[in-house]
């Protein structure tokens, strides 16, 4: 298995870059494909895909957004390009800070995610981050009762997006969300 590789940016694709390792082209999926340059000297970690029709690599730029892509795969249903499309919305820690903090609106929000793939992340991954058990319950009982204080639905989703507050209660999601929605 490749662990990492250190190289220079030769190209840049849509969602891929290629590293030339000593005059060895390696093509990867990255998840911020902004965040490269032709010629910039770069150390990534990898993950190879190999299944029975596709073989290819992934990249990561730290051993943090690894780990976390790692985690998300494990989860049923989520493939390595739906988790690196996912990672490419978002920035790893907010992405820890989503499960820990029960938050299945800004799950939900990340390209190829929906409301039933995040609450299995936060149900499958909750306790290997945090210790604990999630309840991805919480954000949708805070979700119900914006509705019945007369909020619209997509301001609700807009607002609970933003909040990741890991040990908050019901009562404070709905606080700063009813702050975040009065401005």
């Amino acid at each position: 298995m490749i662990y990492f590789l250190k190289g220079k940016v030769a190209m840049i694709e849509s969602d891929s870059i290629v590293i030339d390792v000593r005059d060895v082209g390696y093509q990867m999926l990255v998840s911020h494909i902004d965040e490269y340059h032709l010629g910039d000297e770069v150390l990534m970690y990898t993950y190879n895909v190999v299944r029975e029709d596709e073989n290819y690599l992934i990249g990561f730029k730290d051993q943090e957004e690894k780990n976390v892509f790692m985690s998300l795969i494990k989860v049923k249903g989520l493939g390595p390009k739906t988790a690196i499309n996912a990672l490419s919305a978002t920035t790893p820690q907010e992405v820890i800070n989503a499960i820990a903090s029960n938050n299945v609106a800004f799950l939900k929000k990340l390209p190829g995610l929906g409301a039933k793939a995040a609450g299995q992340i936060i149900l499958d991954l909750k306790g290997e981050i945090t210790g604990s058990k999630g309840n991805p319950k919480q954000y949708e009982e805070v979700y119900d009762a914006l509705k019945t204080l007369g909020f619209k639905g997509a301001a609700i989703d807009r607002v609970l997006a933003t909040i990741n507050e890991p040990e908050a209660t019901n009562e404070d999601i709905l606080r700063i969300a009813l702050k975040r929605l009065k401005n």
